[in-house]
């Protein structure tokens, strides 16, 4: 063939492949990231969640989408790295679970898609500016806790306190936003918030042996620090028959006494139907970010009892679970 008909041939080619569609995408050309601050029952049940749903929309891991996860193991330097880590590999859309791993991956990207989860405050952690429109590359919803609810069921449980002990970690945004709705609605019921710094998770046990003579009860925020650590604070209210109220209903079987709040692995799949829009090509800046929608009340019948707190029969009788 001369050079003349090879060029026209390989020319001809080139029209007719701008013409054929693109071919389907593959599972390694759709990446789904999830990192979260931490590994504990609620963060992993939130995860678990996220991939079960985002298989139900139709996107399996390993089938047609990349689904991959990694844990900063409580350190928010390892969370920024993680952030920086993932940016770099450009997957389709980043999910990171916890105020702290939602700051570090809005830090990192302007671009690659956000639906960030098990958030406090979006708008006080300055994830977004705007709930309806959040805007530009990010979008995701929140687990604010449902605090006058929580001093309600610890009034319901333990009338006669008065002082509510809270272990948190200062530097997590979601647990300053927490005690300060705690003093804020606290004040409205009579109640004295005692706080008690703990800054990393091996703070968390002299935090709570602090509130040992300060409170009558302990009260454990969605603080992903304290959380993860909450065998220390179960293990303080045992020895000194001081109840542990929880902001999340996964830390009553721990030992918890009870808790309202979310089934975590329901917020989890909320969010994954959030990640299915993206992946369908919706922009996260036009999703209005969501609240969580369903509250769980998770009683531990077995802790009160060593404790010798009777349970009201009512609260018994409305309770979604019951720990015998």
């Amino acid at each position: 063939m001369s050079l003349k008909k090879l060029a026209l041939t390989a020319t001809a080619l080139v029209a007719l492949g701008a013409l054929l569609p693109l071919a389907p995408a593959s599972a390694a050309d759709i990446t789904v990231a999830v990192t979260a601050i931490v590994e504990h029952p609620a963060l992993d049940a939130c995860r678990d969640g996220i991939k079960d749903e985002l298989k139900a929309q139709g996107f399996e891991d390993g089938k047609n989408i990349t689904f991959v996860y990694e844990s900063a193991q409580g350190n928010p330097g390892t969370a920024a790295q993680i952030a920086q880590k993932f940016v770099g590999e450009n997957p389709t859309v980043i999910v990171p679970i916890s105020t702290p791993s939602a700051q570090a991956v809005v830090a990192a990207t302007s671009d690659i898609p956000v639906v960030f989860t098990a958030v406090t405050d979006p708008l006080g952690a300055k994830l977004i500016s705007n709930i309806e429109k959040p805007g530009a590359n990010v979008t995701g919803m929140s687990d604010l806790s449902p605090i006058a609810k929580h001093l309600a069921l610890i009034k319901e449980v333990t009338p006669n306190a008065k002082k509510i002990g809270v272990p948190f970690n200062p530097g997590e945004a979601n647990a300053v936003t927490l005690v300060e709705l705690l003093k804020s609605e606290g004040a409205k019921m009579g109640y004295e918030i005692v706080e008690a710094p703990a800054p990393k998770s091996s703070d968390v046990l002299a935090a709570a042996q602090s509130l040992v003579g300060k409170s009558d009860v302990i009260y454990v925020p969605t603080d992903n620090t304290i959380v993860s650590a909450l065998e220390a604070v179960i293990q303080v209210g045992t020895d000194n028959k001081l109840p542990v109220f929880a902001g999340d209903t996964d830390s009553v079987k721990r030992g918890a006494i009870a808790a309202i709040g979310f089934n975590y692995y329901d917020v989890g799949r909320q969010t994954g139907q959030i990640v299915a829009r993206v992946l369908k090509g919706e922009k996260p800046g036009d999703i209005p970010f969501e609240r969580a929608a369903k509250f769980d009340l998770v009683v531990n019948r077995k802790t009160a009892q060593a404790l010798g707190i009777p349970i009201p029969q009512s609260l018994l009788l409305r309770a979604d679970k019951v720990i015998e």
